[in-house]
């Protein structure tokens, strides 16, 4: 797991909502309906982006200092975090009984959700 801070500038629309970009990953764009939403958003668009950039192992860029950030007087920079989680799936060797077994396959569920979501449970971690 990575987190990555990067200077985001919200642009303030005639509507209430904000158009999000960032200055370091040009193309990166995002929409808010409002505030809370253009933060989730921009939080959103920031960790697809990183994870796009280590997939395709293209170099990822440093962030640029705030202070150099300029802004339009409809505009604000903030700086946003992304968590950014190695999504690859790994084998495990894991024992269950086997009348288990037998009536997790008759009811076709899938083991590896099961885990999936019993560990993100368990470990509070959202996806």
């Amino acid at each position: 797991m990575a987190e990555y801070v990067y200077p985001a500038v919200f642009h303030a629309n005639e509507d209430g909502s904000f158009t999000i970009t960032y200055p370091d990953l040009p193309g990166c764009i995002t929409e808010g309906k409002n505030m809370a939403n253009a933060v989730h958003m921009a939080q959103s668009a920031l960790s697809q982006w990183i994870e796009y950039l280590a997939d395709n192992k293209m170099e990822i860029p440093s962030a640029t200092a705030m202070a150099s950030i300029k802004t339009a007087p409809d505009e604000f920079a903030n700086l946003i975090c992304a968590v950014v989680r190695d999504q690859r799936a790994v084998r495990r060797t894991v024992s269950i009984p086997k009348w288990m077994d037998d009536m997790a396959s008759d009811a076709g569920l899938s083991l590896s959700r099961i885990l999936q979501d019993a560990l993100t449970e368990r470990l509070h971690a959202g996806r």
